[in-house]
């Protein structure tokens, strides 16, 4: 009899096996299409729209430049979903009519086909960065010390591309609202991915570490509880401030910030980039919310609720700071320079999330905005196509009355042409066109979107153009 042990083989899906347990996990009832645009106090409904899964190549690297495509938006959906079952979430008003929600969110089945997918999705979505960040040569403990320390020195008073649309925007209030959205994944639990590396041994930092989330906690006090300050900003703008109620108006990009954390935590070979990227946004997170204090301010006048914000210019000062002093350098002393070279790209991989998240808000408001004028270039690019300028493939669709198609984007430029009946196209938060027969609009790339049927019956058209001003010239 032998002994002999079989050759270790890691744990790996097949592409197969991937899109069938992808598709397996997003048939779960708790992530079918909503028949509504947002969900009414009910933390374990997420859309992830099942139905296009089969379509989508999971078992690769999304590339930078496709990141903010559909495949992306809908890994990020379904990560926050995966990430999110290790979290605890009552709905406010109790369970009438969500027991069953409640159940098969944190379900065995939804947790072990999650945990299945997750490297998988993970590797999908995020292994970008290792093509895009670089760290090369050998650090020591003084130069890490001065690479960081360089970043307090920085300009970081300057408003963000994000700050700027909204200053800019043709409706500022609508901008606004949709700039706090964006938050609520990060905000209304926040603090939830640092408790993964709070568990466990590892000498004083770790102690410090948990400073940091009992100050993010409130020290227990629920009215200081910074999610808590945050449910208030909402709500002081009308706002509503159950978890995922908006969970249709999240911008990819915004996901992918909340994401990183969750992977960065989730994984703890990553543990060392987790602290590089907490210095980061730590420290930059102080001039950011004096800045958002007054964005706000100056949008919704001084009845908004600022505390939010206002709490984090002080607490981040001395966050950053503990982040550096009390983590950073010590676990250098303690565990020598090998783990710099993670603690680096932990802070470029945040800085480059961010600017993708930042760009991406700004791009999403200007389009939101140009709701006339992709509905004006419909003529144009409508002409190009009836005369057979160009023919892009089409897709003809036939809808019944109040079908909605959750939210979604395009990998290129659109054209809805609307064949008979009424559409109520929507381009975002509280934004939308009545589209009638013979009418359509331009859809923009990477631009989140839905709409709702809003007649008897609606036959309509999609036409993949690629790139709308092709048709122009």
């Amino acid at each position: 009899m032998s002994h002999a042990l079989p050759p270790h083989k890691p744990f790996e899906l097949t592409p197969e096996q991937l899109k069938e347990y992808v598709v397996q996990f997003a048939t779960n009832p708790v992530y079918l299409d909503n028949e509504e645009w947002e969900n009414d106090d009910n933390p374990y409904r997420r859309q992830l729209r099942p139905q296009v899964l089969p379509y989508l190549d999971f078992a690769r690297v999304l590339p930078r430049s496709e990141v903010l495509h559909y495949e992306g938006l809908a890994a990020q959906r379904i990560l926050t979903a995966i990430y999110e079952t290790d979290l605890m979430f009552l709905p406010k008003g109790g369970f009438k009519d969500k027991w069953a929600d409640f159940k098969q969110y944190y379900s065995p089945s939804n947790r072990a086909l999650g945990e299945i997918i997750r490297p998988s999705m993970e590797k999908f979505a995020f292994g970008f960065l290792e093509q895009e960040v670089e760290v090369s040569g050998k650090w020591t403990k003084a130069e890490l010390e001065t690479y960081l320390r360089a970043l307090e020195e920085r300009d970081l008073t300057k408003p963000t591309l994000s700050e700027i649309a909204i200053e800019k925007s043709a409706d500022p209030v609508r901008a606004a609202k949709t700039w706090l959205i964006q938050f609520a994944p990060d905000f209304l639990s926040e603090a939830s991915p640092m408790l993964r590396n709070v568990l466990g041994y590892y000498g004083p930092a770790q102690s410090e570490w948990f400073k940091i989330i009992i100050d993010e906690y409130g020290y227990g006090v629920h009215k200081t509880k910074h999610s808590h300050l945050f449910e208030r900003t909402l709500e002081s703008v009308g706002l509503r401030s159950d978890v995922h109620h908006y969970w249709q108006y999240y911008l990819n990009s915004s996901l992918m910030v909340n994401n990183y954390f969750h992977y960065l935590g989730k994984n703890h070979e990553l543990f060392f980039r987790y602290i590089g990227a907490l210095y980061y946004t730590e420290t930059a997170l102080v001039d950011f919310c004096r800045r958002a204090a007054e964005l706000l301010t100056k949008v919704f006048g001084p009845g908004v609720d600022v505390e939010y914000f206002t709490e984090h210019i002080g607490i981040d000062v001395h966050h950053g700071k503990m982040a550096l002093e009390k983590l950073i350098l010590p676990l250098v002393e303690e565990h020598g320079e090998v783990i710099i070279p993670e603690i680096v790209r932990g802070f470029e991989e945040f800085q480059l999330i961010s600017d993708i998240a930042d760009r991406d808000f700004a791009e999403q408001i200007a389009w939101v905005d140009a709701g006339q004028t992709n509905r004006e270039l419909h003529a144009p690019v409508w002409e190009a196509i009836s005369s057979g300028k160009v023919t892009p493939p089409v897709a003809n669709i036939v809808e019944p009355y109040r079908e909605l198609s959750n939210t979604h984007c395009h990998d290129g430029d659109e054209l809805c042409h609307i064949v008979s009946g009424t559409m109520k196209f929507v381009a975002g938060f509280e934004s939308h066109q009545i589209l009638e027969a013979g009418e359509g609009t331009v859809i923009q790339r990477n631009r989140l979107h839905g709409a709702i049927i809003e007649s008897e019956e609606c036959v309509y058209e999609i036409h993949s153009v690629g790139d709308y001003r092709a048709c122009l010239s």
